[in-house]
């Protein structure tokens, strides 16, 4: 029963494909020469031939998807950005942490927060105790 579930899931994403989903889902739709574009305010030495072959393969993965009804292919992200993280988040929690995510938070606030995030966290918690 899980084997039906499993197909439609899209795969996991290697770190260098969340750092270029996180470049694509900003723009929505785009280009291999404009994700490359926008990589490039952050890491001037990333090869176009790098972030197209990198954008293929998550194409034939599933994380992307392709119109190729434009001379140049446009790319979209196959899976919304808080959809993607919450997935990965859930895997997280199960595979680290027993399943806890008592103990996520721990770990988190534990790692050390800034004074801002800390005080983001507290009215969290107290609008949703209202």
């Amino acid at each position: 029963m899980s084997k039906s579930n499993t197909s439609t899931t899209i795969p996991k994403p290697t770190a260098a494909e969340l750092d270029l989903l996180q470049t694509l889902w900003p723009l929505g739709a785009a280009s291999a020469k404009q994700v490359h574009q926008a990589m490039q305010q952050e890491r001037p030495d990333i090869a176009y031939a790098s972030v197209l072959r990198l954008m293929q393969i998550m194409h034939t993965k599933g994380i992307l998807l392709r119109d190729e009804s434009e001379r140049s292919h446009v790319y979209t992200p196959a899976q919304a950005q808080d959809s993607l993280q919450t997935n990965l988040l859930k895997d997280l929690i199960e595979k680290a942490f027993s399943g806890s995510a008592k103990a996520l938070v721990m770990a988190a606030l534990r790692s050390g927060i800034s004074k801002k995030e800390r005080e983001e966290i507290e009215s969290l918690l107290k609008d949703d105790k209202a």
